[in-house]
């Protein structure tokens, strides 16, 4: 199982075999939506209260008489029906949102989510993209050239973030070039996870050697 590697300028410069675990794992819908929506939950801050009908302030004393107002009858403006009341089933500070996720899962969510990606060309290897300054021009140029691939749509041309570029480590230099174009996400491939890839509809990856074997190295 090979990949094709192309350059800045978008031509091929070689090909490399791909770890099957990682770019030919079964699709497992499943398993990515118990990750993602874990690690979703796992980003919560748990901030959010809201206050219950014992909390809120006032309502000691009975609206207006029970019988004889042609009113409904209440107990007290603290109610849940009542505008400045307490509220029924509210957010609570106290409620845990973490979910624990094993190492192996994160793993292979990961790895199938990527070797759908795979299926649908929409990952794409660069032998290097180290720039000599911090040059926008210069970033979007290799993006426009890296357009031109057979069987890959334009990666640049969109004004919505569809790409994600997945640097092994990036010098400053190439890493606040990229990042200072708004249709492309910049991020370290350590840090690569299922949630990442399902954003974005092209997946770039840099140094392809070593980042394959970085990739074949989780989940042991």
């Amino acid at each position: 199982m090979e990949a094709k590697i192309y350059n800045q300028e978008g031509k091929e410069s070689g090909s490399i075999s791909l770890p099957e675990k990682v770019f030919a794992a079964k699709w497992r819908p499943d398993l990515v939506h118990q990750v993602v929506m874990s690690m979703k939950s796992n980003r919560r801050a748990g901030t959010a209260n809201a206050k219950g009908r014992g909390e809120v302030s006032g309502g000691g004393k009975k609206p207006w008489r029970q019988k004889g107002t042609g009113r409904a009858r209440h107990g007290s403006i603290r109610s849940p029906i009542w505008v400045g009341g307490g509220v029924t089933h509210g957010p609570l500070s106290e409620k845990n949102y973490n979910r624990k996720i094993s190492k192996k899962m994160r793993a292979e969510a990961l790895f199938s989510a990527l070797s759908k990606k795979f299926r649908e060309g929409e990952v794409v290897f660069i032998d290097s993209l180290a720039l000599p300054a911090i040059k926008a021009k210069e970033a979007a140029k290799v993006l426009k050239n890296l357009s031109k691939i057979p069987g890959i749509g334009p990666i640049y041309s969109s004004k919505k973030k569809k790409t994600l570029l997945s640097l092994y480590e990036g010098d400053e230099k190439t890493k606040k070039s990229f990042r200072n174009l708004p249709q492309l996400e910049v991020s370290l491939l350590k840090n690569l996870n299922p949630a990442e890839v399902l954003d974005y509809k092209y997946i770039l990856i840099e140094k392809p050697a070593e980042s394959l074997e970085f990739l074949a190295s989780k989940g042991k």
